[in-house]
């Protein structure tokens, strides 16, 4: 099989069925993160043609100018930006205070659902917010690292997270972007439906206290492992408190993603606990082989499944019909085959 530009050819010597074994191409989902897995290309692009810039928990993202255009908005219909700085590389907390102050002169805090804290460090914002969260009562949404795509993910600065998830007992959603710096400590949160990592390289320490989380409410659980050239250091055996299930009962959405040890992780979720009740899977945007794919077919049962997420893949033609023919009842997004010939790699790291 080679490839030249956006077309696929298939040599003759192999199966036919390949091509039927591959997504038909991705078109522009519209559900939003949170509901589904999206190609890593939505949270980017700048056309608004499936991409997830200008809106947020289903929540078109809101500017200040609104104000002038629209009259007095209700604050619960936007997603409200939060900025800790006019130069994004400079934010800090006196940066967030003040710059929670004006968008609390603007709109009514208490209407507040969503808060995207945009720029590129977002280190401050949750002390900053903690602080405010009597101000903010009825916020179900947050997003860290809400960036523009001019910016390489690794450059997003982070902070201490378990402080917005101690300080906002009613938080439903929350995605983090970037992982400079991140923290995280194990916490208990009882409404906690969505949680996301974007990262090229999410640390084994915040993963290992994500396994010793409690959070009976979550259903929907992503992470973008990354790389360890940009801290995704994270093993499998970092994962066993996520894949024992223990604390996360209502999950029915996992996502071990974009991972340079995608097989491994593969063959650590083809004997988890959590998978038998899961309803989706994503293994997708890594460096997952035939290996990997092989402990999957091998491992519990996966015809359970209603959507299996392999998209950038590094499988061969005969591994992908197998796939499709062992699972004949779930959804498989096996798109954007890689080619091996200069070696393996992820989606997203830089």
């Amino acid at each position: 099989m080679f490839t030249d530009g956006n077309e696929m050819y298939v040599d003759d010597n192999e199966h036919d069925g390949y091509l039927d074994a591959l997504h038909p191409g991705r078109a522009a989902d519209p559900r939003d993160p949170g509901e589904t897995f999206l190609n890593e290309d939505g949270f980017y692009r700048w056309d608004g043609m499936g991409g997830h810039r200008d809106t947020y928990a289903g929540l078109p993202v809101a500017g200040f100018h609104m104000l002038n255009d629209h009259g007095d908005p209700d604050p619960s219909h936007f997603a409200w930006p939060l900025h800790g700085s006019e130069m994004y590389e400079e934010a800090d907390g006196p940066g967030f205070t003040a710059g929670l102050e004006k968008l609390l002169a603007t709109v009514d805090g208490s209407g507040i659902q969503a808060i995207v804290v945009a720029g590129i460090s977002a280190r401050d914002a949750p002390a900053v917010l903690a602080a405010n969260a009597h101000r903010l009562p009825r916020l179900r949404s947050l997003f860290l690292g809400f960036i523009e795509p001019d910016y390489q993910i690794s450059w997003i600065q982070q902070g201490d997270i378990t402080q917005v998830l101690e300080a906002f007992p009613r938080l439903e959603r929350l995605d983090v972007r970037g992982s400079e710096g991140l923290h995280l400590r194990p916490v208990r949160h009882a409404s906690l439906k969505v949680l996301r990592f974007e990262t090229g390289g999410l640390p084994g320490e915040v993963v290992r206290a994500l396994g010793q989380c409690d959070l009976p409410a979550l259903e929907h659980l992503e992470l973008w492992l990354g790389v360890a050239e940009y801290g995704g250091d994270a093993t499998v055996n970092d994962l066993e408190g996520v894949l024992s299930g223990t604390g996360l009962p209502a999950l029915r959405r996992l996502g071990l993603r974009d991972s340079e040890i995608q097989d491994e992780v593969a063959a650590a979720v083809a004997a988890a606990p959590v998978v038998a009740r899961l309803e989706a899977l994503s293994l997708a945007m890594g460096e997952l082989s035939d290996a990997g794919a092989e402990a999957l077919l091998s491992g519990r049962p996966l015809t359970h499944l209603r959507h299996l997420d392999l998209h950038h893949h590094f499988l061969t033609a005969p591994m992908a019909i197998r796939i499709r023919h062992a699972l004949p009842g779930v959804e498989i997004d096996l798109s954007e085959p890689q080619e091996q010939l200069g070696g393996r790699y992820v989606a997203v790291a830089e």
